[in-house]
């Protein structure tokens, strides 16, 4: 066995039990689900090379959450990833075994994505790795590369930002909506 089959193994070995959690994280903290899965992507070919000079297995979780926050944040980093919109196309809503549709589960799922975006990718990712992976603080600092006070503040600065977005989804919309006058005309 050579040993980039073997460093390949290994990593599949340390990989296999978290992969679910670490795409789906990679996923929320990106813009889209495409996006996400290539952070992911590219995070996993950087781990198979960095993995030699992680000395403690016992910590590759929060390691490899490490790399992923790394990834994304050179993604970010990049005037090409600034000015691109994702192009997830959308087919129709599925039906469950009931019949029901899941347009509100997709709403909902649709507006947190909206939600999560107008974040700044460290306080995205605070976020993320606290209120949705159930990370602590220092976890989070210790994954960012980041002091405790830092995290608290994307933390905070994060969740007032998302108030602000749930708060303006709220507020009624008392504009003359064009496409309904013209179908009461039509009318």
């Amino acid at each position: 066995m050579t040993d980039a089959t073997h460093a390949w193994d290994e990593l599949a070995d340390l990989l296999g039990p978290i992969h679910d959690d670490v795409q789906l994280f990679a996923r929320r903290i990106a813009r889209s689900t495409a996006e996400g899965d290539d952070v992911f992507q590219e995070a996993v070919l950087r781990a198979s090379r960095k993995l030699g000079g992680l000395r403690d297995r016992s910590r590759f979780k929060s390691w490899m959450y490490s790399v992923v926050v790394s990834v994304h944040r050179t993604r970010c980093r990049r005037s090409f990833w600034k000015r691109w919109v994702s192009s997830d196309e959308r087919g129709p809503d599925p039906v469950g075994d009931d019949g029901s549709r899941w347009a509100d589960d997709s709403a909902s799922a649709t507006r947190a994505t909206a939600a999560l975006a107008t974040l700044e990718p460290p306080q995205r990712e605070a976020i993320v790795l606290f209120e949705l992976h159930g990370y602590s603080i220092d976890e989070i600092a210790d994954i960012q590369s980041a002091s405790v006070s830092s995290v608290k503040s994307r933390l905070v600065r994060g969740r007032d930002r998302l108030r602000v977005f749930y708060a303006g989804l709220e507020e009624p919309d008392l504009s003359p909506n064009p496409a309904t006058a013209e179908e009461v005309c039509r009318g």
